[in-house]
This record gives C-alpha cells, sequence and structure tokens, in this order.
C-alpha cells in the first residue's frame, strides 16, 4: 500500500513514548506518528491484540519533553529489530477532546516542529497573561 493510500498521513517523528501493558511501563520512541496509530521501538515484545495505553511526547533541544499525550491504543503488529521490537499500535476510537489534542499534536510535526498556534477562543492562562 502506498503512502498516497494511506487513511492518515504519517509523520516521520521521534516522539518519546511510555507504553502502559499488563501492570508495566515501557518506554521507546516512535518511527512514525498518524491519526490512527504509530510505530515505535522498544525493548520488550508486546503480543498482538494486547490493549495499551500509551504516554506520546514530543521532544526538544536539550531533551526537554512536552506534556504527555495519553492514548488508548492496541498493538497490531510487533517484530524483532536489530535487540529490540518494533511495534505497530492504532489507537482506540478517542474522545472529542483526544481528538482535538492529536490533531494538534499532529499539527506540530506537519508545521516541521514550530509551535502550534491554539485556535481563538482556547488560549491558556499563560497565554492571556504571561
Amino acid at each position: 500500500m502506498g503512502t498516497s493510500e494511506r487513511e492518515h498521513q504519517r509523520y516521520a517523528h521521534e516522539a518519546a513514548i511510555t507504553v502502559h501493558v499488563l501492570g508495566k511501563k515501557l518506554e521507546g520512541r516512535t518511527s512514525n506518528v498518524s491519526r490512527g496509530g504509530l510505530c515505535a521501538d522498544l525493548e520488550l515484545a508486546v503480543k498482538l491484540g494486547t490493549e495499551v495505553e500509551v504516554e506520546l511526547q514530543l521532544v526538544f533541544e536539550h531533551d526537554e519533553k512536552s506534556d504527555a499525550l495519553i492514548m488508548p491504543a492496541r498493538v497490531v503488529w510487533c517484530t524483532t529489530v536489530d535487540e529490540g521490537f518494533q511495534i505497530g499500535m492504532c489507537f482506540k476510537p478517542l474522545t472529542a477532546e483526544k481528538t482535538r489534542m492529536m490533531a494538534l499534536f499532529l499539527r506540530y510535526l506537519d508545521d516541521g516542529g514550530k509551535p502550534v498556534k491554539q485556535p481563538k477562543g482556547e488560549r491558556s492562562i499563560d497565554d492571556q497573561f504571561g
């Protein structure tokens, strides 16, 4: 399947992730992210079909990270790569708020890592008084 045939645009971006699965926290990095899911490099394998919770964080200069975007997901594939595993996850149906937050996350990636302007009326207290 070619890139143009995909339902959601992929962004080749290395975001920090923490995968919560069966009482464990697995940390890794994404290879790519889309509205529909992500591909990540982890140290341990995760069984296909496993329901997980994924914390996504943008990584800035000096290894500073954004607040975590927490997404429900399901493992759809897992393969051995070098000394670890590459894992594909699809996001489960999202609430309106999670959909909005994911859109902001992806807009940041689409803008090449430039800060995203929030729509009028959705400014934070820091934006208003900072």
